[in-house]
């Protein structure tokens, strides 16, 4: 049987309340070029390599803020990324995690995770 709905994740949509200062520090800390064109007023598309990430202000409010990370950021080397986010005053939630994790905010208060691949 055929099935329509793919076993893939095409993008994440994280709820921010500035789109341009969103763009600004997702690209900043993640080294990308903030270049890309804000779509409708609200939304902007991550460059990101596998499933993409969407900055979406238009669905921001406090009860849509993540209070629990929906998904991770890569990384191969856990202690060098946890030293990284300290020196770009990100408000990181712990330390490193069995030596695997770690969890930190964004500037809306959306709790995001960097997880050792």
């Amino acid at each position: 049987m055929n099935h329509p709905i793919l076993n893939q994740i095409g993008a994440i949509f994280i709820p921010v309340s500035n789109i341009e200062k969103a763009r600004d520090w997702y690209c900043k800390i993640l080294g990308l070029e903030a270049d890309g064109e804000i779509q409708y007023g609200h939304l902007y598309v991550l460059p990101m390599d596998g499933t993409g990430i969407v900055l979406d202000s238009k669905i921001f409010s406090e009860d849509t803020i993540f209070e629990t990370p929906a998904f991770h950021f890569n990384t191969k080397n856990i202690e060098e990324s946890y030293n990284y986010m300290k020196t770009k005053d990100v408000q990181l939630l712990t330390d490193i995690q069995h030596n695997h994790y770690f969890n930190f905010k964004d500037p809306d208060g959306n709790h995001l995770m960097v997880c050792k691949c």
